[in-house]
C-alpha cells in the first residue's frame, strides 16, 4: 500500500513537503516515483527515488527545487518542494516500480502499484 499526504494551498515561491508511506511490501526491492497531473494535461513523472541505494532523479522542471528523501525505518519517502510556481499545481501520486526497473523510472506504464493522490495548489 502507498498513502501520498501532505498537499495543501501555497502561495508562489513556497514550499511544501509530500510524504508516501509505504507499507505491505520490502521497501528495498523497490524504487519510488512522483508524478503530477495537472486538469487538462497528460501526468508527468517528477522523480525518481531509491531507497536502497540512495539513488535520485529529477525531470528538469523540477531539478534544484524539488528533492527526495526517505526514513527508511518509517518506510516513507518524502518529497521536499520549494520555489513552488503557479505550473507546480496538480493532484500528485506516489507509485512503485522495481528496483530493477529504474532506467525506466519515468514510466507510469511500468509501475505495478499507486498511491491515491494528493493536491498541490500553488497560488500566483
Amino acid at each position: 500500500q502507498l498513502q501520498a499526504s501532505g498537499g495543501g494551498l501555497v502561495q508562489a515561491g513556497g514550499s511544501l513537503r509530500l510524504s508516501c508511506a509505504a507499507s505491505g511490501f520490502t521497501f528495498d526491492d523497490y524504487a519510488i516515483g512522483w508524478f503530477r497531473q495537472a486538469p487538462g494535461k497528460e501526468r508527468e513523472g517528477v522523480s525518481c527515488f531509491s531507497s536502497n541505494d540512495g539513488r535520485t532523479y529529477y525531470v528538469d522542471s523540477v531539478r534544484g527545487r524539488f528533492t527526495v528523501s526517505s526514513d527508511n525505518a518509517k518506510n516513507t519517502v518524502y518529497l521536499q518542494m520549494n520555489s513552488l510556481k503557479p505550473e507546480d499545481t496538480a493532484v500528485y501520486y506516489c507509485a512503485r516500480i522495481p528496483l530493477r526497473q529504474w532506467v525506466l523510472c519515468l514510466l507510469g506504464y511500468k509501475y505495478d502499484y499507486w498511491g491515491q493522490g494528493t493536491q498541490v495548489t500553488v497560488s500566483s
